[in-house]
């Protein structure tokens, strides 16, 4: 097998999400027009932009909760959500779509836990029950998992328990339960009170720091300055600027992106 780390193609790094020329409508309304966006293994990218822009949609196509319209999404090198042959694409079953969402991580503004299960039993239940993991290894895996996140000692704790902050930490353990290549955060933050803001983000700092290739939809300005290489600032379902974080936030060049960013810093 393949590292995929080592995945090439004529020569060049292979990019962990490779977006083309994506469009996404619902009716007559294009949410997003032409899309073209890479994200190399082990970067963070973070997409800003005002409510409405096509951020969160955007991120729900690369894993196919949401289906394009037209254009492509790669994942390491993988068609997402469809096959190729004779030069069109076809629609996969929704079985193969969530194998394929196996490999990526999708953490959301809201919890989602099981809240008649222990914060343990939230993180161990897709390890088992969808991977074929023994309990044992799991249960090796997901103490691990809440030692990296702060929350060693509450295992045996209810979501009801726990702080917002604290859930959503549960909630990055769990996506992590899976072991997957990519991370996706739809404004993780959002949903927190400010002074549980700062929990999150470190353990998203953390993730970044060992390599995790993360795409995020975020607000947190300063998380996409210090964190991000490269921040994508999205408006009416475009691209209007990228580039390299602090370079995109500190000296943006298009006036669209200056307006925004002036309403926010």
């Amino acid at each position: 097998m393949t590292n995929s780390s080592q995945t090439t193609v004529a020569g060049s790094a292979v990019p962990m999400i490779a977006i083309k020329d994506m469009w996404k409508r619902y009716g007559r309304l294009d949410v997003l027009k032409g899309i073209d966006l890479d994200v190399p293994r082990g970067s963070v990218t973070c997409l800003i932009g005002p409510s409405g822009s096509g951020k969160s949609t955007l991120l729900r196509c690369v894993n196919h909760l949401e289906q394009i319209n037209s254009g492509r999404v790669e994942v390491d090198g993988e068609l997402i959500g469809y096959k190729e042959k004779d030069g069109k694409l076809y629609e996969i079953s929704e079985k193969d779509a969530a194998k394929q969402r196996l490999d990526i991580g999708m953490v959301f503004q809201h919890f989602n836990l099981f809240t008649h299960r222990t914060v343990l039993e939230n993180i161990i239940e897709a390890p088992i029950q969808v991977k074929g993991e023994s309990k044992a290894e799991a249960t090796k895996h997901a103490r691990e998992l809440l030692e990296r996140v702060g929350l060693a000692s509450k295992e045996n704790a209810y979501p009801i328990q726990l702080s917002g902050g604290q859930q959503q930490r549960v909630a990055i353990a769990r996506a992590l339960a899976m072991r997957p290549k990519l991370m996706l955060f739809d404004e993780p933050t959002s949903a927190l009170d400010p002074e549980l803001v700062g929990e999150v983000l470190g353990v998203m700092r953390k993730l970044a720091d060992e390599g995790m290739t993360m795409l995020v939809v975020t607000h947190e300005m300063g998380f996409a300055r210090e964190v991000a290489d490269t921040v994508v600032f999205m408006d009416g379902g475009v691209v209007v600027e990228s580039g390299p974080a602090r370079e995109v936030i500190t000296n943006p060049q298009q006036e669209r992106t200056q307006e925004f960013l002036s309403s926010l810093l």
